[in-house]
């Protein structure tokens, strides 16, 4: 039975069994599957995974699992790559965006099921010559207020001057990208959606939302109170801006409709 996992350094180096042969020909797509701890969902997300393209490699980035999620992983067909330590948010996407070999990069995470079906259409999308397809999906939005990651996605958008994209972000799966985009963005960008978005539609490629996904109402997680991911999204967001006016001075290429600003110090 061929082995799925790799052995850099810094990672756990046992064997694993593995439940399929590893694909011979050159995979079209590639889904990445950042996870940690995810043993009860982790089999069926690989098996929906691996459900999106006839030739398809799934990578799973074991981040410093303490459970069978590695195992579980491989023995359902995956390709495990294992860190004993956590490698912190968004790192495991560029990691797996490292060692994928399609034309077409596929993202999820490893604690929502999501059906092939609503994966399908994200590489349609890309294989028809999108370079980054998002999820419609614009957070939860309530009618008396919104929320801080949702008005951060926005306001981005806005700034990027693609309010038509709403709140639709590479910090929401599922999502896809070309390789040409990959390329672009680069892997270390990956690593802060946000970013990698500014990037992309800064640089003149095909962002579009393709399909709509319920993540809110399929993940089974509750967060703390207050929520430790708003401040870090948050923060991405921030570093989105600011490589965004590194790039395209300080009003990012808004107008400022003649204003005169040197009469001030006559």
């Amino acid at each position: 039975m061929t082995q799925h996992t790799d052995q850099p350094d810094d990672r756990i180096s046992e064997p694993l069994a593995s439940a399929s042969a590893e694909i011979d020909t050159k995979p079209k797509v590639s889904v990445v599957i950042p996870a940690m701890n995810e043993m009860r969902t982790i089999d069926k997300i690989v098996h929906e995974a691996r459900s999106v393209h006839p030739l398809t490699e799934v990578i799973v980035i074991d981040n410093g699992s303490q459970d069978g999620t590695a195992m579980i992983a491989a023995q359902a067909g995956a390709r495990v790559i294992r860190y004993a330590a956590a490698l912190g948010h968004d790192v495991g996407r560029s990691i797996g965006a490292r060692e994928a070999r399609g034309d077409i990069i596929l993202f999820t995470d490893g604690d929502i099921v999501i059906g092939a079906n609503n994966l399908i259409p994200f590489v349609e999308a890309v294989d028809r010559g999108v370079d980054v397809a998002l999820n419609m999906y614009e957070g939860k939005l309530r009618s008396s207020e919104i929320t801080t990651v949702a008005l951060c996605k926005k306001v981005l958008n806005a700034m990027l001057q693609r309010s038509d994209l709403g709140g639709s972000s590479l910090t929401t799966i599922p999502h896809a990208m070309s390789r040409r985009a990959l390329n672009i963005i680069g892997l270390e960008s990956l690593a802060v959606p946000p970013k990698a978005q500014a990037i992309a539609i800064t640089k003149g490629l095909l962002v579009q939302p393709v399909h709509f996904v319920d993540v809110g109402a399929v993940n089974p997680k509750r967060r703390k109170k207050p929520d430790p991911l708003v401040p870090l999204i948050t923060g991405d967001h921030l570093e989105a801006i600011h490589w965004l006016l590194s790039q395209e001075g300080p009003r990012a290429n808004f107008s400022d409709l003649g204003r005169k600003r040197e009469r001030v110090v006559d």
